[in-house]
């Protein structure tokens, strides 16, 4: 018996880094799985490892935000967990930052959550069927680097969104719980590294070797974890923001 089994689950930004994790790690739980991507090559070559489907979608449109869940409702009659795992982390600060980047991270980092979130609880709610939402985060949501200012303002509304859905639907038994992450090795990080900070080929080893744990969050546990608080094995957890990391917010030396 799998954590997932008879489960339909929506990965929004499930083509690569965590969320392609999620994908695996659902299919392998025994989920039936649907995730979209905005890149065909990419999502077609999960989808054929995978056995999953590929939507491919711009989140940034949030009538496509919402159409993922219209598209796997149609495909397989009802959604059962979403996860949204899209994020946009293109550097800016509060000086620098241009309004059309700081809509940008809202487009993606907030408002395409909201609307998927929005047309997957409908669907729960409509069917009066319990549901369970996972929404991907980040710990620099507590506050986060001076060069990450419209990331950090567009996941912070996350979080709150997060706990406010959690609380107007649980009667509806629909849970729903963020998951902020730390540093994670991905390839996305890996481009962002070199793009953003000029990073050479030996930075993933460098800078895990300066971690408390030796190593950047891996893409499969976080995966696992997120499978977890999707399955019924989490209970009644509901509105919960997890800071899922090695740094201890609020611990100093």
């Amino acid at each position: 018996m799998g954590l997932l089994d008879d489960k339909v689950v929506l990965v929004n930004g499930g083509s690569q880094g965590v969320g392609a994790g999620i994908v695996r790690a659902a299919v392998r739980e025994g989920a039936t799985v649907a995730f979209t991507g905005r890149r065909a090559e990419v999502g077609d070559k999960l989808a054929a490892e995978t056995g999953a489907r590929f939507l491919r979608a711009d989140l940034a449109d949030p009538a496509q935000a919402r159409d993922s869940v219209t598209r796997t409702v149609a495909a397989y009659g009802r959604v059962d967990a979403l996860v949204n795992a899209a994020g946009l982390t293109s550097r800016g600060s509060l000086l620098d930052t241009t309004p059309e980047l700081f809509d940008a991270h809202v487009a993606i980092n907030l408002r395409a959550p909201f609307f998927a979130m929005q047309a997957a609880v409908a669907d729960m709610v409509g069917r009066k069927a319990p549901g369970t939402v996972v929404n991907i985060i980040t710990t620099s949501a507590h506050g986060g680097q001076p060069y990450l200012a419209p990331y950090v303002a567009a996941k912070a509304g996350l979080v709150g969104l997060t706990r406010n859905a959690a609380h107007a639907h649980r009667f509806d038994r629909v849970r729903i719980n963020g998951l902020n992450i730390g540093w994670t090795d991905t390839e996305g990080e890996d481009a962002t590294q070199r793009a953003f900070h000029g990073a050479d080929d030996d930075w993933l080893e460098k800078a895990a070797g300066q971690q408390p744990m030796g190593k950047l969050g891996q893409v499969d546990e976080i995966a696992d974890f997120v499978v977890f608080l999707l399955s019924d094995r989490s209970g009644v957890v509901t509105g919960s923001v997890i800071d899922w990391d090695q740094i201890v917010i609020g611990g100093l030396d």
